[in-house]
């Protein structure tokens, strides 16, 4: 049985088809750089919410726009994705007799070059969307203020039902077409790249010799441009390949770093982290060291530092501890995903209600 497992999980070497460790190991590389670069941005946006709170508020799309450089970059000089260079693999057209033969350096033919980088980057972008309307959806049916019978309210309790069977379905055709790839069944072991019309083959010593001397040429040829236009492109030019080149080799460089950081912060691992980082409570901010006759704070425990009347329906902040009306909270939280006194990244999910023992 062992035997059986291992033949099936094994490439020859004379087989171009990369195994499916190799595969795996290519979409999981992806997938740990994303949580690790935003908790770089939410770390960023906590310490300094004036100066770089945008990150943490424009991450998907700051991202999207950085995976779309990268990915250009790779699959115009590499036939590959940044993942899937990484590991040596190349993507070749579907049912072209020449794609054996064709060098990476060639690039993919327009048509599939496109759909590839369609579905590399809009996919994960609006799967991460998804993701947070159903999460945002689901604090509304539990904390917002809709009458039982709202139309609204059954939508979207509606979809909410739905969208746990729709999530199966599309994990359940990735794995199996992962389970047909592996039993020989089928070329591709994402549905991805057969919607892209391409599949995955290894690198050969020709691809990476022809590679090499482009790279050697491309230094070697720069030549001073004369016109204003040509100025104006070559640095255009030498902008976007500098952005792109730099964050190829950031990553390449820090790519086991990044994978360390994606066990280290893990949901499995988040026990053992809170025992070993336990750190005492920060210090109040800055500016509200000068007094209690802060305007932002009032000066009477029982008001609400929002509408500055006796505080109806307590609820508290977890990520600064002050106290104000449910109401208010939830709207500017809502509104400005931050605390309105310490300026603190703050959601929705951090509203705690306060009960007291007579109610």
């Amino acid at each position: 049985m062992a035997e059986h497992g291992a033949h099936l999980t094994a490439a020859s070497a004379s087989d171009d088809r990369p195994s499916v460790f190799e595969v795996v190991a290519q979409d999981s590389l992806m997938s740990a750089l994303r949580p690790a670069l935003q908790h770089v941005a939410k770390v960023l946006a906590e310490s300094n919410p004036g100066r770089y709170g945008f990150l943490w508020r424009w991450f998907d799309e700051i991202y999207t726009l950085l995976d779309l450089l990268l990915q250009q970059h790779f699959l115009s000089q590499f036939s590959a994705s940044f993942s899937e260079n990484f590991y040596g693999l190349k993507r070749i057209a579907v049912g072209d007799s020449k794609g054996l033969h064709q060098l990476a350096s060639a690039g993919l033919p327009k048509k599939e070059h496109w759909k590839s980088i369609l579905l590399l980057v809009l996919i994960p972008y609006l799967k991460t969307k998804l993701e947070k309307l159903v999460s945002s959806l689901r604090e509304e049916d539990e904390y917002a203020i809709h009458p039982p019978s709202s139309s609204w309210k059954r939508f979207y309790r509606a979809f909410l039902a739905a969208y746990p069977f729709v999530n199966m379905a599309w994990e359940g055709w990735f794995l199996s077409q992962q389970l047909c790839y592996i039993l020989g069944k089928a070329q591709h072991h994402s549905p991805l790249l057969a919607l892209a019309g391409v599949r995955l083959v290894r690198l050969t010593a020709e691809d990476i010799q022809v590679l090499e001397q482009k790279l050697a040429a491309a230094t070697a040829s720069q030549q001073p441009a004369h016109s204003i236009k040509e100025q104006v492109q070559s640095a255009v030019k030498k902008a976007l390949g500098g952005v792109a080149l730099s964050l190829s080799t950031s990553l390449s460089v820090g790519v086991f770093f990044l994978q360390f950081l994606d066990w280290w912060y893990s949901s499995e691992n988040q026990e053992t982290i809170k025992s070993l980082t336990a750190l005492p409570t920060p210090p109040p901010p800055v500016h509200l060291d000068h007094g209690t006759g802060s305007p932002l704070v009032p000066k009477l425990k029982t008001v609400c530092p929002l509408c500055r009347k006796i505080r109806a329906n307590d609820t508290v902040l977890s990520t600064s501890g002050f106290v104000f009306c449910y109401r208010c909270v939830y709207t500017y939280v809502k509104s400005h995903q931050r605390c309105p006194i310490t300026g603190y990244a703050t959601e929705l999910q951090h509203l705690v209600k306060l009960y007291s023992p007579e109610s």
